[in-house]
């Protein structure tokens, strides 16, 4: 192979290493870390009472939801048996976090009064009537003036809002008893509610999402009696007429303090079941008929355990975890260089540069998807330098066979690396299908081992072709190279053996 493609190679692969490297320090992306590194709170959640499989599944999705919600770095819910255990890595108010999770919640229904734009939404057009009820009308789009944000934004949906009621107002907000203002959770609206008029449990536990007329429903039935229907068909009422209690015909559904869908009312009451239509995709229907099926967290919980992790701990094990890694890197490159001499400082430049590429590519993770770095990833990243070691091992050792065998430097590296990179293929490849089943089967801190195992062999791969390779390859061209005892053993000037 002539030089110029071996020096491309390199190049490139160290421009994009170091321009990776760079680019993140510049966006100010550093690794996140995980609770045993930066401390945290760990909560562990015993079920009390009788509860089914799905019910505790979907109360894991309710509670990964809220702790999304307060912005925790790569939370991690685990359901171990019937026990979940939620660790919240690096969480500055504990006490809310704890609350958070702790909550059973409820699901509310109020009349909607008025809808504006979220002042801390920034787009301006948003969602009108999201989803019907009974009639099924499509979703529309409006454009409303957006109002100034925080308290201001209660005053001015409260102030456009007509109404002939004496109820006293609240002279802070403005509002009058029992209102108040309620984020949409993915509409980009605020909703002026009234107040709650029934809960949840107006619904029996066997809402499902359906196919009607080619497109997707929530279909929820009610409960008999003045707990279920009764209570349902005065609200629905009062809303259908559309007075000054519920000027928009909607209905609030609300979890956790958040507008989940706004429906139009277009009946005056409804037998034994509802049906809420409108733009859903089959993802939003099934959510929605779980708000509906379940309410709020389905399963009952006892006091739940909680367990702090100071982050005076977590950076004890960080650093000895860096400590350790470093002493084993720093005797293995010791070794190298007895056993291979000059050759033990592509090693050097080959670490670097997967390293450099590991940073980048977890620091860019942990920005975007909310990937943080565990103790059991740091290992995984240590156990894979030794995969990385062992590469060059077989390289050189092939190329040593050759040396002692009477070949020049230059022809043993490129008979080396063909010979070398099957094995290197075929042993990373091994190790990449371990870490992925150790990824698919477990969950936690194993999880995070095999994440890392995985990442870090796939940077060997790539190291392993378009670094080490063209780097040997270039030096076993150069006279310096070709003198001496560079391998430990004094190669021969002539080939004895053709190639």
């Amino acid at each position: 192979m002539s030089r110029r493609p071996l020096l491309f190679s390199l190049i490139g692969i160290v421009l994009l290493a170091a321009g990776l490297f760079g680019g993140n320090l510049y966006a100010g992306n550093t690794p996140s870390l995980g609770l045993d590194l930066q401390g945290g709170a760990s909560v562990t959640m015993t079920p009390k009472g009788t509860y089914d499989a799905d019910a505790l599944t979907v109360a894991v999705d309710i509670i990964r939801q809220r702790v999304d919600s307060i912005g925790v770095s790569e939370p991690e819910i685990i359901r171990q048996g019937d026990t979940v255990v939620v660790n919240l890595p690096g969480v500055k108010d504990q006490q809310q976090a704890l609350e958070l999770v702790g909550r059973t919640g409820a699901v509310e229904m109020r009349p909607v009064i008025r809808m504006a734009d979220n002042p801390n939404n920034t787009t301006t057009t948003v969602a009108g009537s999201t989803t019907t009820t009974i009639a099924g009308a499509d979703k529309t789009s409006t454009t409303l003036a957006q109002p100034t944000g925080g308290l201001g934004s209660a005053r001015h949906i409260a102030a456009e809002t007509t109404t002939t009621s004496t109820v006293p107002t609240d002279p802070v907000t403005g509002l009058a008893e029992g209102q108040t203002v309620l984020p949409g959770r993915k509409d980009g609206l605020i909703y002026l509610v009234g107040p709650a008029e029934a809960t949840g449990e107006v619904f029996s536990n066997d809402s499902a999402a359906e196919v009607s007329n080619g497109a997707w429903v929530v279909v929820a039935q009610l409960k008999s009696g003045e707990a279920g229907e009764d209570q349902w068909n005065a609200l629905a009422g009062k809303c259908y007429a559309g007075g000054a209690e519920c000027p928009t015909k909607q209905i609030a559904i609300i979890l956790d303090g958040e507008v989940i869908s706004a429906p139009v009312v277009q009946a005056p009451s409804f037998d034994n079941s509802v049906q809420i239509s409108g733009s859903f995709t089959e993802k939003e229907a099934n959510e929605l008929a779980r708000v509906l099926q379940f309410g709020a967290v389905p399963v009952q919980f006892d006091i739940p355990t909680v367990q702090t992790v100071s982050a005076t701990l977590g950076k004890d094990s960080l650093k000895a975890a860096i400590i350790s890694g470093l002493i084993g890197v720093l005797l293995v490159l010791v070794f190298l260089l007895f056993y291979y001499r000059i050759l033990a400082l592509v090693v050097v430049g080959g670490l670097t540069v997967s390293g450099l590429l590991l940073w980048s590519v977890i620091s860019w993770l942990s920005k975007t998807n909310g990937l943080a770095l565990t103790l059991s990833g740091v290992a995984g990243i240590i156990v894979s330098i030794g995969v990385t070691v062992d590469s060059y091992v077989v390289f050189f050792e092939k190329i040593k066979d050759d040396v002692q065998s009477g070949r020049s430097l230059r022809n043993s590296a490129a008979r080396g690396f063909e010979s070398a990179w099957r094995t290197i293929l075929a042993a990373d490849t091994v190790s990449f299908i371990g870490a992925l089943i150790l990824w698919w089967l477990t969950v936690g801190s194993v999880r995070g081992f095999a994440f890392f195992l995985g990442l870090s062999t796939l940077s060997d791969i790539v190291v392993s072709y378009f670094f080490t390779r063209p780097t040997v390859l270039l030096l076993a061209r150069t006279k310096f190279m070709n003198k001496g005892r560079v391998l430990g053993v004094a190669p021969s000037t002539t080939e004895a053996v053709s190639s």
